[in-house]
């Protein structure tokens, strides 16, 4: 285990976090979602009666449907357990998601759409692995296609990469990305050691 020993304890609750991305037949891409909730133990649910030990809580799939854009031009919502019997109707709720980017902003953009009452906060949540795993099945083999590596092609972007800024790796005044994209890099120039 990469994480130092831990106390003794008792499992109690597990979620399960799957996602699949999928290139389509007609250039389009498929991202799906599929989350579960356990527990340990049995509780009593007033909608549901005694949840048993395994059974799932919260079991919600998700499906983008997106272009090489990162644009969103399909989405379905499915609620197949949940502690009450209302939360399955706020499905449809994520077609508003259609026409949406993968792009700087997604975050906010979705829970001004379905935040908050407008959404269900276990499928919305879904939607950040989602957005990562699009990425992840996107540009490494659009880069491959392309005879490229997928940090650098070799020429300059023109705008900034849209992994610019996403994490401590591609902060903009940091090392890879001065290495990477020069023209997109801030700070001061590090000094190569001699």
């Amino acid at each position: 285990m990469p994480l130092s020993p831990p106390a003794e304890r008792e499992l109690i609750h597990t979620r399960r976090v799957e996602c699949r991305g999928y290139r389509r037949a007609d250039g389009l891409w498929d991202i799906e979602g599929h989350l579960t909730d356990v527990k340990t133990h049995d509780f009593h649910s007033d909608e549901r009666g005694t949840i048993e030990p395994g059974d799932p809580i919260h079991e919600m799939w998700l499906r983008i449907t997106i272009d090489d854009t990162f644009t969103i031009v399909d989405i379905e919502a499915f609620t197949g357990s949940s502690p009450y019997r209302i939360c399955p109707a706020i499905a449809p709720a994520y077609a508003t998601l259609k026409g949406l980017s993968i792009a700087a902003g997604f975050t906010r953009k979705v829970k001004e759409r379905v935040g908050g009452v407008h959404g269900c906060t276990h499928l919305t949540e879904l939607l950040g692995p989602i957005a990562t795993t699009a990425f992840q099945t996107i540009y490494p083999l659009k880069a491959r296609e392309h005879g490229r590596r997928l940090e650098h092609t070799g020429e300059e972007p023109r705008k900034p990469p849209p992994l610019l800024n996403t994490c401590h790796a591609f902060a903009s005044d940091g090392a890879i990305v001065r290495r990477l994209w020069p023209k997109f890099a801030t700070g001061p120039k590090e000094t190569e050691p001699a």
